[in-house]
């Protein structure tokens, strides 16, 4: 008698959530979202037997059904962020050797996701040398530090190797995976500026997931839906919104922070596609790397339109500030097609902040691929993936020549640990 009656409360719980604005979604009707009504026994049925309650069944019955936006337990971003040091500069915490000691005990190491593998190659910086390799998750993409600075996270999508995806934890003391989690997809991740949740970018679901950054557990999410090939962020400096790429349509989504929600999108001029983005140091513009058009494409975030475009080198794709927030280091992977091609036309573009001119241009010697990575905490070394060459990269920052380290197939979003600053806000060390 008490399975019947969760399960009716259950289905009567889901019918109304999923046909009213669910904190602030648009309204769907329970029809639209549920085509099979199989599905929705299913659902509420397993709640009946888990003796669930109707609120606990109808969040992830939301998330199952494809409702457009879910935001279950989230206050606003923002309102805990850590202030901004210097207000024309939002790259001043992440100065040459201004480590946090949260970071005390860490190894000092660069950690190399390889796609084709499912290894994680581990080099010794001082050595130039690899030190460790050993399997992590089944297409991993990114090496992704935590908010917090105490874990690695390795993202995997569901592009290669039979369409699981999974995240692994990585403890930065010894260098080794702790522990695994399944996810429906996670491409790359990201943090709120508060720290409160993870944004797991789950690609081929064209959905940004809001996660608890410790265990994982959904705590939201928001869907976009005309955001082909989400993937690569960055944020306002007051922590207000997030600017995400959509690599395969020329688009832009915005994200509200403070409300959970998809706050516009920006259709770019003809011809793009866009990949990494960085915002300036005093906010002014975002700089979004364009894979086809072979420069960076200027964004004003806050009336979110197209203002300029700098060229830069061939194949766009990875964009990194200097230690002392002068300059925008610029990977250019030497090809236009995603499939890319063994020593092409690879270089390294150095933009200066305050001019947008390219101040010089670093080419690799016999052609290459540099694709993602961050600068070492002395602002020695850029350290990049050759993403179609099987070898990571180590630019001197002072001349532009190169160290050549040869890794695994396919090496992509590589992290340098440890970085200075106070948080990481995803991706390979967006550090503020």
């Amino acid at each position: 008698m008490k399975s019947r009656l969760l399960l009716g409360a259950a289905a009567a719980a889901l019918a109304v959530l999923t046909s009213s604005d669910f904190n602030g979604a648009q309204s769907l009707t329970f029809p639209s979202l549920c085509q099979d009504g199989r599905l929705c026994s299913a659902l509420c049925g397993a709640a009946a037997a888990r003796e669930q309650t109707p609120a606990a069944v109808a969040q992830p019955a939301a998330y199952e059904l494809g409702a457009p936006t879910a935001v279950w337990k989230l206050p606003p971003a923002n309102l805990n962020m850590p202030p901004q040091i210097d207000p024309k500069n939002v790259y001043a915490s992440i100065a040459a050797n201004d480590v946090s000691p949260a970071t005390a005990g860490a190894l000092n190491r660069v950690y190399v996701p390889n796609l084709i593998t499912g290894k994680v190659d581990v080099i010794d910086p001082e050595t130039f040398q690899i030190v460790d390799s050993y399997f992590a998750i089944p297409s991993p993409q990114h090496i992704v530090p935590s908010w917090d600075l105490q874990t690695l996270w390795v993202t995997g999508d569901i592009s290669y190797r039979g369409g699981h995806a999974s995240v692994a934890a990585i403890d930065p003391k010894t260098g080794k995976v702790t522990r695994t989690i399944d996810l429906p997809d996670a491409y790359n991740m990201y943090f709120t500026p508060d720290g409160r949740s993870a944004i797991v970018v789950a690609e081929a679901k064209r959905r940004l997931e809001f996660r608890d950054p410790h265990t994982m557990e959904l705590q939201g999410y928001i869907a976009v839906p005309r955001c082909q090939g989400v993937n690569h962020a960055d944020f306002a400096l007051d922590g207000s919104y997030a600017i995400f790429t959509c690599e395969y349509n020329d688009m832009l989504a915005k994200i509200d922070l403070v409300h959970h929600t998809l706050a516009d999108m920006l259709q770019l001029s003809p011809g793009h596609m866009p990949q990494d983005i960085r915002i300036a140091p005093d906010g002014s513009a975002f700089y979004v790397a364009d894979l086809l058009k072979d420069g960076l494409i200027v964004v004003d975030g806050e009336a979110f339109k197209e203002t300029g475009f700098i060229p830069t080198g061939v194949g766009t794709h990875g964009l990194y500030p200097s230690r002392d927030g002068k300059r925008l280091f610029v990977a250019n992977r030497g090809a236009h097609n995603l499939g890319g091609e063994r020593h092409g036309q690879g270089s390294v573009s150095v933009m200066d902040f305050a001019t947008r001119k390219i101040v010089a241009t670093w080419p690799v010697p016999g052609g290459g691929s540099p694709d993602m990575g961050n600068v070492s905490a002395d602002g020695k070394w850029l350290w990049l993936s050759g993403r179609y060459d099987g070898v990571v990269y180590a630019f001197n920052t002072d001349d532009g020549s190169v160290k050549t380290i040869p890794v695994g197939g396919m090496p992509h979003g590589l992290a340098v640990w440890p970085q200075p600053g106070r948080y990481s806000l995803g991706h390979t060390g967006n550090m503020r």
